[in-house]
């Protein structure tokens, strides 16, 4: 999907009620059960783990705000296990000398390769 598709989705969506929202993912599903069966990206198990909830939240018809609230803060829970992870995994990579691939440096190091600097920071 390209950018302005996405911007374009995103914009439409942040126009809708909370309750509608249920109602786009729901008719998103069909289509991808119909037309792209199997072909879904695979989610780890934290994500599977707050869709699950969600959707049970969803069957015993609680309010979207409390889904909301209650899904926020495991996603909130997601992202900084996801953050623990990748500093470790940075940890090791300096501790075993190896060099991160491109796109998980961060982006001071990117855009200081891009203007001349060298990769990586280091100016001397």
């Amino acid at each position: 999907m390209h950018d302005i598709l996405r911007d374009r989705i995103m914009r439409k969506l942040g126009a809708l009620p909370e309750e509608r929202l249920y109602q786009v993912l729901d008719y998103i599903e069909f289509l991808e059960s119909k037309y792209a069966p199997g072909r879904a990206g695979r989610a780890d198990g934290l994500q599977r783990f707050a869709e699950k909830l969600e959707d049970s939240m969803r069957m015993r018809n609680v309010a979207p705000k409390v889904i909301s609230g209650t899904v926020g803060a495991v996603g909130t829970a997601r992202r900084v296990l996801l953050d623990v992870a990748g500093a470790g995994r940075e940890i090791g990579r300096t501790i075993m000398g190896e060099t991160p691939p491109a796109e998980t440096r961060p982006a001071v190091d990117r855009d200081e390769g891009r203007s001349g600097g060298t990769p990586g920071g280091n100016s001397s």
